[in-house]
């Protein structure tokens, strides 16, 4: 077996006679460096040996050196024949790393998604009695057992004919002599009949050994192998045993029982597997191999299929400025806590050597990516005049997506961008790891203006490695079911790890306006304080997020926090975190005080309606929130007359004497005929003429504060026992603590 790494500089003469015949030039320096991963067998008369040329992520820079593990140079493992500095742990994960590589690369190469030609391959030679070649990869053990299972079908059902004949055939001549019969109507009745005796058949254990192995490279490593036996097979902790030493003794025990040339040569091909440095002959009457170039390519495309989306619009990940995002998903929002409110995560992928770290150019792309995200949102929520066919295709079908410019605050919610880069497990172990980069690493910022995370020129980057060889073997297993539960748990991994990088650096509050505030008002005036530092994530657009930089670059954040603290109920509360119920209890306990700041002074129109009538309104008002005061005409004349003070009352509270419902009105009411009236709330029916009110319905918790404020036996005091309108101070019916 020959090991050459890919992109390593080797001195011409090292390798020479192992590259022949694939295209590998040496350059003036007398160095050769080859941009293929892959497997090919050399058929010059000096080698004639598989090579494998495994990617450069087995590389570490050390003291100035490429070290394949941090320890060996590559020069030293070419030939691991002649000379294997290795520990066997380290040959036995070579031996095995070259049948990830392999499978990964049959899989890319049949996704037909993946439209390129970067991809060489002949067919692997199979076992037969040809030319012969000496070899002793795991690779090709595997792919001669499967070989073997598709070329040898008319054998495994001729040995399983052979295998069943006659089995469960009565003996007769037993049965009479030493079972008793019961007789009925002259016939005899055998209730316990012999049947033939099964013996051990070593044909049907060997059987049952290959299909088990089959089996075991199936579910391991992804091998699409085709079973059709009905053998119990071993599997599990029992084949471990088989793994550990068992297969072998056994093989041992029964091997001169087999005369066949199929027999021992199946025979041969058990025992290989179970002893993978055994040698076994393989025809390679051709040359075969199976490489890939530009093996980046293949690793972005194993990180889409276990990290990305499919199906992105148009525009996004093919960008009309012609760059083209590596890997994009929409996945739950970073300052969020609902599921269904998602946003576009945007990846880079970085097949690099180990400790590579990524360039500034790299940086400056993701950030372009990362605008021309936001640009295409701003596109798809506000061009609403442009008939453009695939803008309204865009919003027809990517609706859903949430705006990430917020109309209240101008504020912009924030782009998850990452780099993913491969890592080489330091145990050579193929468990699942994906952690943050050092942290010198991790965090890129690209800003105008400093403390607004929430502006759209504010872009942060983080980076992730991830274990090459997991992500290698899951992608080459091509399990679908495997990659699905995999894309889930990382997902949910790279949101947690960017939020616990923001609250690294930011604190984080959530706030909803007093009750006597208009929110929306206020944030207006205060344009320039809070622009960039606000916005609202959460499904209620009266709760908003506020975020302060920790470094306080501005100087003035506990200034803001006070000024923010007199017309807000603020809480420190955690990035994506659902902030309402704290707020509902501090909104319970102290809103009233607010609300009765605002009542003192006003005016208001209190309206008792009786019966059904109080339970209408609140549907009419449901559904037209106007309110018409019907104009009386004065006593023996024609001139309409509207009582003093009528236009400028501030609220509406609609009675039954037993509870009330108390609704914000808006100024300048407007007259309106009672024709235009129709079905709006009104205090009289068929008026000529009506004054008619906007009526804004509070936010329940609002709503319940204000209601609660009426003293409702002043109310009935009031009216005594009529009904009607009446306009009057507010603080006339409030009550007195």
């Amino acid at each position: 077996m020959r090991i050459i790494i890919e992109e390593h500089k080797y001195a011409a003469a090292d390798v020479k006679d192992v590259l022949k015949g694939i295209d590998a030039l040496e350059n003036i320096e007398g160095y050769v460096s080859v941009n293929y991963v892959g497997y090919f067998y050399n058929t010059n008369k000096d080698v004639r040996d598989c090579v494998f040329i495994l990617p450069k992520v087995l590389l570490e820079d050390v003291d100035g050196k490429e070290l394949v593990f941090g320890k060996y140079a590559p020069e030293e493992i070419i030939n691991l024949d002649a000379h294997n500095p290795l520990t066997q742990s380290e040959k036995d994960f070579i031996y095995e790393f070259a049948v990830w590589i392999y499978r990964a690369i049959v899989v890319f190469h049949n996704d037909k998604r993946n439209k390129t030609s970067i991809v060489y391959h002949r067919k692997i030679a199979e076992v037969g009695n040809g030319g012969k070649r000496l070899s002793n990869t795991f690779l090709d053990i595997l792919l001669s057992l499967v070989q073997f299972n598709k070329n040898n079908q008319d054998f495994f059902f001729y040995i399983l004919r052979n295998i069943h004949a006659g089995f469960n055939k009565i003996n007769w001549n037993r049965t009479i002599a030493t079972t008793p019969a019961i007789i009925q109507d002259c016939n005899a009745v055998y209730l316990r009949p012999v049947n033939k005796k099964r013996q051990i058949n070593f044909d049907e254990e060997l059987l049952v050994i290959f299909f088990s192995i089959l089996n075991y490279i199936h579910e391991h490593y992804g091998f699409p192998v085709s079973i059709n036996c009905n053998f119990e097979l071993i599997t599990g902790k029992q084949f471990k045993v088989y793994l550990n030493g068992m297969g072998k003794m056994r093989l041992k025990q029964i091997k001169y029982k087999y005369f066949s040339d199929k027999a021992l040569e199946l025979w041969d091909l058990c025992y290989a597997f179970f002893d993978s440095a055994r040698q076994i002959y393989v025809s390679s009457d051709q040359k075969e191999y199976l490489l890939v170039k530009d093996f980046n390519i293949v690793f972005e495309s194993i990180i889409d299929e276990l990290v990305g989306d499919r199906n992105i619009p148009a525009g996004l990940k093919e960008q009309d400025d012609g760059k083209r995002i590596d890997h994009m998903y929409s996945y739950q929002g970073l300052t969020t806590y609902e599921e269904d409110k998602p946003i576009y995560y945007i990846g880079d992928s970085k097949y690099y050597k180990r400790g590579n770290k990524i360039g500034k150019e790299s940086v400056y792309k993701q950030f372009t990516y990362a605008r021309n995200v936001i640009q295409w949102n701003l596109n798809l929520f506000m061009n609403n005049d442009r008939d453009d066919e695939e803008l309204q295709y865009d919003k027809k079908n990517f609706g859903n997506v949430p705006k990430l410019r917020d109309d209240v605050t101008e504020g912009y919610n924030v782009i998850p961008n990452f780099f993913i880069s491969a890592k080489l497990n330091k145990e050579l172990s193929y468990k699942d790891e994906v952690e943050i980069t050092d942290k010198k690493n991790t965090h890129f910022s690209n800003r105008h203006f400093e403390n607004r995370l929430f502006d759209r020129d504010t872009l942060l980057i983080c980076h992730y490695d991830v274990n090459f060889l997991y992500v290698v073997s899951l992608y080459a297993r091509n399990n679908s079911l495997q990659k699905e539960a995999w894309k889930k748990k990382v997902r949910d991994n790279f949101r947690s790890e960017i939020q616990r990088m923001l609250t690294e650096q930011y604190s984080f509050y959530a706030m909803q306006a007093h009750p006597n505030v208009d929110a929306k008002n206020y944030l207006k005036e205060h344009f320039q304080q809070t622009l960039g530092k606000i916005f609202t994530p959460f499904g209620n657009d009266e709760v908003f997020s506020l975020a302060l930089d920790k470094k306080d670059p501005e100087g003035n954040n506990d200034e803001l926090l006070s000024e923010l603290r007199k017309h807000f109920f603020v809480i420190e509360n955690g990035i994506g975190e659902n902030p309402e119920p704290t707020l509902s209890e501090i909104i319970e306990k102290e809103g009233d005080k607010y609300k009765v700041q605002q009542m003192v002074g006003q005016k208001c129109l209190i309206f008792n309606l009786l019966g059904d009538q109080y339970t209408n309104s609140e549907v009419k008002l449901a559904t037209d929130q106007r309110f018409g005061i019907a104009i009386q005409s004065e006593e023996g004349h024609n001139v309409l007359h509207l009582e003093e003070g009528m236009t400028s009352i501030a609220y509406l509270v609609i009675t039954n004497k037993k509870e009330c419902k108390v609704y914000n009105v808006e100024k300048n009411p407007i007259f309106l005929t009672g024709q235009d009236c129709k079905g709006m709330l009104t205090t009289k029916k068929e008026a000529l003429v009506y004054l008619v009110f906007k009526v804004s319905i509070p936010h329940e918790d609002v709503s319940r504060i204000m209601s609660n404020m009426v003293d409702m036996e002043k109310v009935r005091k009031l009216y005594g026992n009529g009904h009607g309108i009446k306009m009057l101070d507010f603080n006339s019916i409030l009550k007195n603590e």
